[in-house]
């Protein structure tokens, strides 16, 4: 089993509290706009981190992350990036490719939005974790954590962060 801590858009702030609610987890992945280098750097440093970068990172992040993160955590095959939509309303960019090769598990960013939607067409489970930062007009922020245990996605926790 792997426990994995989701978070996405921190556009350049971190919590500190992200690091007591990822104690337990296994890896950390984040849904781009780091906002900085040196939150991939804190996160990295506590944790191994996977991620992609944002719309709003810049060329240091870029070099470092790729735009689409395709990999197997256990036997779970999962897609990562950060503009990519949602069940009904996928990315132009990524769309054509994520229906004819459907991950198990595709996890955005961008949107702020928290969302945990399931497409049955092509037996998908989408994550968007929201936002982790303080910049956008989200009035929550927020990190997921879940398990991943060989083929299965469970106990999928939604955290809300205090304060804006």
């Amino acid at each position: 089993m792997t426990k994995i801590g989701l978070l996405s858009d921190t556009h350049s702030y971190l919590d500190e509290s992200v690091f007591k609610y990822f104690a337990d987890c296994d890896e950390i992945w984040h849904a781009g706009d780091f906002g900085d280098a040196a939150i991939a750097d804190q996160l990295e440093a506590f944790k191994p981190l996977r991620g992609v970068y944002g719309n709003i990172d810049g060329k240091d992040l870029r070099l470092r992350f790729p735009e689409d993160l395709r990999f197997t955590c256990e036997e779970v095959e999962v897609f990562i990036t950060h503009i990519g939509g949602y069940p009904g309303k996928y990315a132009p960019r990524i769309k054509a490719g994520l229906l004819a090769d459907p991950p198990k598990l595709f996890i955005t960013g961008h949107s702020h939005i928290l969302k945990v939607v399931f497409d049955p067409k092509i037996r998908c489970l989408h994550l968007n974790p929201g936002a982790a930062g303080k910049h956008g007009w989200h009035k929550v922020r927020t990190l997921m954590r879940f398990e991943i245990n060989k083929d299965k996605i469970e106990n999928l926790e939604v955290i809300e962060l205090k304060g804006r």
